[in-house]
């Protein structure tokens, strides 16, 4: 995974590395990341992206004990975060 600043203002979007239909050969598979992953790819604490989740901010999924996110979920929210500001 990669970041790239998306303007001046400290904005960032998020690109995967792997191509989708490299991954295990299935085609439109995205893969998932987890708390500690997609926290790090938006500069927050894994524990503030836990809590967006559970407040609906920001579409997670619990994968038993654990929370998994997409990066196109992330990219989301941040054109949010952008388009509020």
């Amino acid at each position: 995974m990669e970041k790239e600043v998306a303007n001046g203002t400290g904005g960032r979007k998020i690109s995967p590395s792997l191509s989708r239909q490299s991954f295990i050969g299935i085609p439109d598979f995205e893969p998932l990341l987890n708390s500690h992953q997609a926290a790090q790819l938006l500069d927050i604490h894994h524990k503030t992206l836990q809590k967006l989740a559970r407040r609906g901010e920001i579409h997670g999924s619990h994968v038993g004990k654990m929370w998994r996110f997409r990066a196109s979920d992330l990219n989301a929210w941040l054109d949010r975060q952008e388009r509020a500001s």
